[in-house]
């Protein structure tokens, strides 16, 4: 059943159009990828079908009666409803929205108020919520933009297998190359303003596209070959047809009917001539334009050799407050090794990252740096870049060579010359991201600390960006979510867990990639994802409390709905400390 088509959708904004002609299909169990350079109206597009934008021109078309949206942004924040209703779907069933959230690995979930979900998850939380509201709401069209950016690798793993039980349809917006590779069958491109569907999942789609360029390239060049072909006897015709007037008319050949013959043969090439024109034209107007490559981002990273070993911990140890993120990790880590540091939402990978730049240090044990290390830290959130300041501002270039070389790598990067004297916070992410990585371009670093570097880039960015990393002959240390990513570039691993259970946590080296952990790791796992009983029931009685948290701070004590929900607050507190005291340690 056909839910929804988009027809000759336009849309621009200001002087810049970004959709120009798009017509696409949703059908009732579609799973649907949608793809394409950063600002090439992905989003625009989700927004125009949900009824939150309307088109310049085009229109969409409803076929299903009172189609119902849900709508997961990247911002974690959420719609649901019938279409053109852009609003937060009314309490579900809760039992539902609990269990969802339960088996995509959110154990706390704050109830009451929005604001509270805020304050108290992390980013990765946060999306999980939202896409249990948005799974409650029971959509016909689930369309979730960037879903897994800040999911760890088990979330990511729980939102799949949850999407393989949903039997609306699915329209997913990422850059997450495995994901779609796991959820999708068909994935439209947009590119220049229109969509180009092709069949299957990602690894399907980047091979189908270089073939339709080659072959649209062979086309292109053999219809110029013969365009060239055909100007040649052109002008070759006119060369015979200009002589052949010339001898028509000559006075002095007094041979028998000479002027004639020429006369006639004049009028044929000149037939001849206007043939092959008519036949360029035609040409013209079928031609096959000429493919455009995706921009090639040009990233050359360099580094300098000193030493060999560059990091070592011994006994290391961190935490904040009484959350402990690891405790007696011992490693090292030498130079031109690359690592992926692995581990789930909220583990640490981060604060390690900053005990590296000695931003924090450590509680217990003993972290050596080599003094002679020249560190370059991509910050997840990019908050070392001042929203007020362009890019040339932000490098503090002097020396003209290193003002050209910077010009030409954002240039290179598809940062223009007006962007580069923008202030940052004019720029969309994945813009800034590229304006921190030519910084570690022009330094040169020989260690990389990169936190999510390829969370805003496009997909061609990240397989540039992956090229780059796997020749480049300094250390890096990685943390993604791209598991193509740490796969092609990361040879050895650091991470987070527990040898077995009731063990601390720490942080440990491994010899090999991420292909082999992950493999050991669905080895390993055994038994069901969703939570025990208990743990069910303590995350029920903590969503509950939450609840009345909320409603005891709009209540003044003595109040008799104050009261009532106190005592229904100590009960909930007595029973979930003795859900804890008998949970297996």
């Amino acid at each position: 059943m056909t839910l929804l088509k988009c027809r000759q959708i336009v849309r621009s904004f200001g002087d810049r159009q970004v959709l120009n002609g798009v017509n696409i299909e949703i059908n009732s169990g579609d799973r649907i990828g949608l793809v394409g350079l950063n600002g090439s109206g992905k989003s625009t597009l989700a927004r125009i079908i949900t009824g939150d934008l309307t088109p310049d021109q085009g229109a969409v078309t409803v076929y299903k009666k009172n189609l119902k949206i849900g709508y997961l942004q990247q911002d974690a924040s959420y719609t649901a409803g019938p279409r053109q209703q852009n609003c937060s779907p009314e309490p579900e069933e809760n039992g539902v929205f609990l269990a969802t959230a339960g088996r995509i690995g959110l154990k706390k979930i704050p109830a009451g108020e929005e604001g509270m979900a805020e304050t108290v998850l992390s980013s990765g939380e946060r999306a999980k919520l939202a896409f249990s509201r948005v799974w409650a709401s029971r959509p016909d069209l689930l369309i979730l933009d960037e879903p897994t950016n800040h999911l760890d690798f088990q979330g990511a793993e729980q939102l799949v297998a949850e999407l393989q039980k949903f039997n609306g349809a699915v329209l997913i917006i990422s850059h997450d190359r495995w994901f779609l590779d796991q959820t999708v069958t068909k994935i439209y491109e947009l590119t220049g303003g229109v969509a180009a569907l092709y069949p299957g999942n990602y690894s399907y789609y980047r091979e189908e596209k270089k073939r339709r360029f080659a072959s649209q390239l062979h086309r292109y060049r053999n219809e110029r070959k013969e365009e060239e072909m055909i100007r040649a006897e052109i002008n070759r015709l006119r060369e015979w047809s200009a002589k052949a007037h010339r001898e028509s008319t000559k006075r002095s050949d007094i041979r028998m009917g000479a002027k004639e013959y020429y006369r006639v043969k004049a009028k044929k090439l000149d037939r001849q001539v206007k043939s092959k024109i008519k036949r360029l034209e035609r040409l013209k107007e079928t031609a096959t334009p000429k493919p455009q490559a995706e921009p090639k981002l040009e990233f050359a990273f360099t580094a300098t050799n000193r030493g060999r070993r560059i990091i070592d911990a011994d006994g290391l140890s961190k935490a904040f407050g009484e959350k402990v993120l690891f405790q007696e990790s011992r490693f090292f880590i030498q130079r031109g090794e690359k690592f992926g540091l692995i581990g789930p939402n909220g583990c640490g990978k981060t604060t390690l990252l900053r005990l590296f730049l000695g931003e924090e240090r450590p509680d217990t044990g003993s972290l050596w740096i080599s003094p002679t290390l020249n560190p370059g830290y991509l910050r997840q959130d990019l908050d070392d870049l001042d929203p007020s300041k362009s890019a040339l501002e932000i490098m503090n270039l002097t020396a003209k060579e290193k003002l050209t070389a910077a010009r030409t790598l954002l240039a290179h990067m598809g940062i223009d010359a007006g962007m580069a004297t923008q202030p940052t916070g004019c720029l969309s992410l994945g813009e800034r991201v590229r304006i921190k990585l030519v910084q570690l371009l022009l330094d040169e670093k020989d260690l990389l600390l990169l936190d999510e570097p390829t969370n805003h880039l496009d997909l061609p960015g990240r397989e540039r960006l992956e090229e780059a990393l796997s020749s480049y002959t300094g250390t890096i240390i990685l943390v993604s979510h791209d598991r193509y990513l740490l796969e092609t570039v990361c040879n050895k691993l650091l991470v987070f867990g527990r040898a077995h259970a009731g063990a601390p946590v720490t942080v440990r080296r491994l010899e090999d990639g991420f292909a082999g952990y992950a493999r050991r790791e669905e080895e390993q796992a055994g038994g069901p994802t969703e939570p025990a009983p208990e743990e069910a029931e303590e995350m029920v009685i903590e969503n509950r409390i939450a609840f009345i948290l909320g409603q005891l701070n709009r209540l003044t004590p003595g109040d008799p709905e104050y009261l009532r929900l106190d005592e229904e607050f100590q009960k909930l507190v007595k029973k979930k400390r003795e859900l804890s005291r008998n949970r297996p340690q």
